[in-house]
């Protein structure tokens, strides 16, 4: 029997991504149980239209399958209910932000006000059936905290957040930036290690291509380095437009997907040159041709 060398060092790195990330890795009966889908969507703000009805109404048409809402959601949740439902769209995540770093603050008091404000928008989250409410640490050096006292925090004070997360029906997600954006929380696989030693399936993660593009030396072992806890995308190219519109290739992103199980929702989170109407579909299609192009790896 001849092995493929390409194949050969793809399965040995799968091997090694995981053992270094501190997971066990899947058997083939085990991968075999976890259907990957590609489910597509995009933030309803970068979709053109008059209103968040047609915003949505062109996602369907199009064949979006979820709408990635606003961090501005507590005391709109009947509105966004609505056109949801009129819409046959589901809610994927809920884009939050990092609260102006409060949850990390230097600050006992900014960080218990932080606290309160997540507990709250979980709360509208999960009222609206979101996969997950995206949290990002901090922006720009919003703390003066070092990377030990932020990852000490977040280890001691997210378990309970988790909880609260899991009563509402939603969850949690981390979400890792680049170096121009952050100094905290940077791979995927950092961001896996903080949800396992968090240990709550009330608080997961997410990655966006676009960071992983400059953080990460390979999308595949990123993906395979974050295993289950993945549980959102976002989608972007290489200069943070949409998908197809330079040269980023996603076959290895959606190889690792497939490998892993996924099926969340990828979402858009970027511009869009030219014309949404004729560019957004034409991406979408791009990416669907790209899943199809992503062989599964052999567990």
């Amino acid at each position: 029997m001849t092995i493929d060398r390409r194949v050969f060092l793809l399965s040995g790195m799968t091997t090694a991504v995981a053992v270094a990330a501190g997971s066990r890795v899947a058997s083939a009966e085990e991968t075999a149980k976890k259907k990957a889908a590609l489910r597509l969507g995009s933030q309803h703000w970068i979709i053109p239209g008059q209103s968040l009805e047609e915003q949505l109404a062109k996602m369907k048409a199009w064949g979006c399958e979820g709408v990635e809402l606003p961090g501005k959601i507590v005391g709109e949740e009947k509105r966004y209910a609505k056109a949801l439902d009129a819409s046959g769209l589901a809610a994927s995540a809920v884009c939050w932000g990092s609260c102006g770093g409060a949850l990390v603050s230097e600050s006992p008091e900014k960080r218990q006000e932080g606290r309160d404000k997540l507990r709250r928008v979980l709360e509208s989250a999960g009222q609206l059936k979101s996969t997950g409410v995206i949290y990002v640490p901090e922006f720009h050096g919003q703390t003066k905290l070092d990377n030990r006292e932020i990852r000490k925090i977040l280890v001691d004070t997210f378990p309970e957040l988790g909880e609260h997360a899991v009563k509402c029906g939603t969850r949690i997600l981390f979400e890792p930036l680049n170096r121009k954006e952050c100094f905290f929380l940077r791979q995927l696989a950092d961001a896996a290690a903080i949800c396992r030693d968090i240990n709550s399936p009330g608080v997961q993660m997410m990655g966006d291509l676009y960071h992983m593009g400059i953080e990460e030396t390979s999308d595949l072992g990123a993906i395979i380095s974050a295993g289950d806890a993945l549980r959102h995308v976002h989608l972007a190219s290489r200069t943070r437009v949409l998908p197809g519109q330079d040269d980023r290739t996603y076959i290895d992103a959606f190889r690792g997907l497939k490998y892993v199980g996924f099926d969340g929702y990828c979402s858009f989170e970027c511009g869009v040159k030219g014309d949404p109407e004729v560019e957004i579909p034409k991406s979408l299609a791009f990416l669907r041709d790209q899943w199809e192009q992503a062989t599964p790896l052999e567990a």
